[in-house]
């Protein structure tokens, strides 16, 4: 080549444009990046598999074995499901009155999902609510019990009403193999009524599942296995046994708010929470695990729900209080507490079930096992009772106590017996444990 031909394309070369620089990153969580991880989940199966592979702590429990053998298979397993977009409608006072004379309401004629796909995040939300709400997670006899003709009391063991008559977390739906039924969706765990309002995303601790499956049993004169009756007996209010094993690990039903600051998802910490798609996942399993494995969710629907789950904000914080007590129990649980406690919402990574020192059954357990305990957020605490994963201590005062450490302690939700562990602040001075018991109410 010439040197006037080599110098004619130096220039040419300068005269074309530079390549414009790549779009800047999304920030993490704000709306755009939300959209694009949307895009991710919902496209690919090699995302989702992905996504799977990274969140499971432990490989080798039930939880983590059912997943990896069956999820992101893109055409095998649970990916074959059938989709299943029902037609639902909550139970309010009318359609109770009419279950209460033995009449099944009429169902709507649309599906809960219109099919549409949102395009913004408020959207996302507004339609992750509609699930929460709406989507039937099964068919569930003792709440078709609870309202049938004759049956009375089922306040009392947590099917909570609204002033209004409304019945948060029970719905009327189209069973997949096409019969009308009475089911509950993930509102009648995650909704406490008080002061006549709904709570979104507060555990329901007044929900006596076990109580009323056995009245179910009692009532109709239907056979259950003894062993299974004697531990249904045991869960009491706010605690429920859902693993896939069949340990006794009974576990609290936990409050929902600050999700997105939680390092890991369920009380034995199973779910390494890597982003969105690890709990869009957990959600998209759950639902269809809950279905006897018949269906699973349209995909749209769990995406929703999780970012549903994200937005949920706790109720005011409780004020008052004496503000030198509530300062000293702040420096006692920065002292004391906040190395564990240490993230926004006052959680944090999960510790060795040794070092908590609780009782280990679920930590160690064939079923979502992991050998610790996620370190649980304290937003409300003050109206978390009862503490601890199995919710075995019923109040703070009692948690802060080192008389629960006793043989001859009588004062647990679970029996009479000591409850162990966690005895972070029993050892302080009365004083100090009231003043931290202050601090931890302001929370």
């Amino acid at each position: 080549m010439t040197r006037a031909a080599a110098l004619f394309l130096v220039a040419l070369g300068a005269c074309r444009e530079a390549a414009p620089p790549p779009p800047p990153e999304p920030a993490p969580w704000s709306d755009a990046w939300l959209e694009r991880e949307a895009d991710r989940y919902l496209g690919a199966t090699v995302n989702r598999r992905a996504a799977l592979e990274a969140s499971l702590v432990n490989p080798t429990n039930i939880y983590s074995r059912q997943r990896l053998a069956s999820y992101g298979k893109d055409t095998v397993g649970w990916d074959a499901l059938p989709v299943w977009n029902p037609r639902s409608r909550p139970i309010d006072q009318a359609i109770a009155d009419e279950l209460r004379r033995g009449v099944m309401p009429e169902l709507p004629a649309e599906r809960l999902w219109d099919g549409k796909r949102p395009t913004k995040q408020a959207e996302w939300v507004a339609l992750g609510r509609r699930v929460f709400f709406t989507f039937p997670l099964r068919a569930e006899i003792a709440m078709e019990h609870a309202l049938t003709p004759g049956v009375a009391g089922s306040e009392l063991l947590g099917v909570e009403r609204t002033p209004t008559g409304e019945l948060p977390g029970l719905v009327v739906f189209g069973d997949v193999d096409g019969r009308q039924r009475i089911g509950i969706t993930c509102a009648v765990c995650h909704t406490a009524i008080r002061n006549g309002s709904i709570v979104e995303g507060a555990a329901r601790r007044s929900l006596d599942l076990g109580a009323l499956r056995l009245r179910f049993y009692g009532d109709t004169k239907e056979s259950i296995d003894p062993e299974l009756a004697r531990r249904m007996a045991t869960w009491g209010p706010g605690r429920a046994d859902v693993t896939e094993d069949d340990d006794e690990d009974p576990v609290a039903i936990p409050d929902l708010w600050g999700l997105r600051t939680q390092s890991h998802l369920t009380h034995a910490g199973t779910i390494r929470h890597i982003g969105p798609m690890a709990l869009a996942i957990r959600q998209e399993t759950q639902l269809l695990h809950a279905n006897a494995l018949r269906v699973r969710p349209p995909r749209e629907l769990a995406w929703a729900l999780a970012m549903y789950l994200y937005a949920l904000e706790p109720p005011p914080a409780r004020v008052g209080g004496d503000p030198a007590v509530i300062a000293r129990g702040a420096a006692l649980f920065a002292d004391a507490c906040r190395s564990c406690h240490a993230s926004s919402t006052f959680g944090g990574d999960p510790v060795p079930a040794a070092k908590v020192g609780t009782d280990p059954a679920l930590a160690d357990g064939r079923a979502r096992g992991t050998g610790r305990y996620r370190v649980a957020p304290l937003v409300r605490v003050a109206d978390a009772a009862p503490y601890l994963h199995d919710g075995s201590v019923p109040t703070l005062d009692v948690l802060l106590s080192r008389d629960r450490l006793a043989p001859e302690f009588v004062g647990g939700t679970r029996g009479p017996g000591p409850i162990r562990g966690h005895t972070f602040g029993t050892s302080l001075p009365a004083d100090d444990r009231a003043a931290l018991r202050a601090y931890l109410e302001t929370l």
